[in-house]
């Protein structure tokens, strides 16, 4: 029977094994598709726009390797969370920019965000009860960027959109408490 659970427990880790590495590919290669087959579209990416979203992917599938470790579903929920919002924060910053364009250097800020999600999970070991104060944090620091951007007259569009980046980082803060708390065992 345990040589059953196991089987069942990696080929369910396969499965989201492949479909993350699968969809990363995929994501990488639709610029290049794009490119190939609707020239003049916008779509312009040279050899270093797909090397660092490579990178990108990678960091982020790589961290998605070590959460699937955990049996905690809903530190798996949290982390996953926290991956894919740090990731698009870099990805929109480098696209497009949050505030203005991409070249905008207010969007330096938001590294500022990243960092605290970063240095507060190493600072908390990975541990439940500190990523969900890092990550309450990092929710925290998305705010008070967007605040100053719509204090200092910056693109209201843009902070507003940033400002909506805190709730999936608030979202992980409260899914990071709840697997701090301690199980709950059924006595017979």
């Amino acid at each position: 029977m345990a040589t059953h659970m196991q089987d069942d427990g990696a080929r369910r880790g396969s499965r989201w094994r492949l479909m993350t590495w699968g969809g990363a590919a995929c994501l990488l290669l639709l610029p290049l598709v794009a490119m190939q087959f609707f020239p003049g579209s916008g779509v312009d990416w040279t050899l270093s726009d797909f090397v660092v979203m490579g990178a990108l992917l990678s960091i982020a599938c790589g961290a998605c390797e070590l959460v699937w470790r955990s049996t905690n579903t809903a530190y798996r929920a949290a982390a996953g969370i926290a991956i894919l919002t740090g990731f698009l924060t870099v990805w929109v910053n480098l696209a497009v920019g949050m505030i203005g364009s991409e070249n905008n250097p207010y969007n330096l800020l938001f590294a500022g965000v990243l960092a605290i999600a970063v240095f507060g999970a190493a600072f908390a070991r990975l541990q439940a009860k500190g990523m969900a104060l890092a990550m309450a944090a990092a929710a925290l620091a998305q705010a008070a960027v967007a605040g100053v951007a719509l204090v200092a007259g910056w693109d209201v569009v843009g902070a507003l959109f940033s400002a909506a980046f805190a709730a999936p980082w608030l979202l992980s803060a409260v899914l990071f408490g709840v697997a701090a708390r301690p199980q709950r065992t059924q006595s017979r």
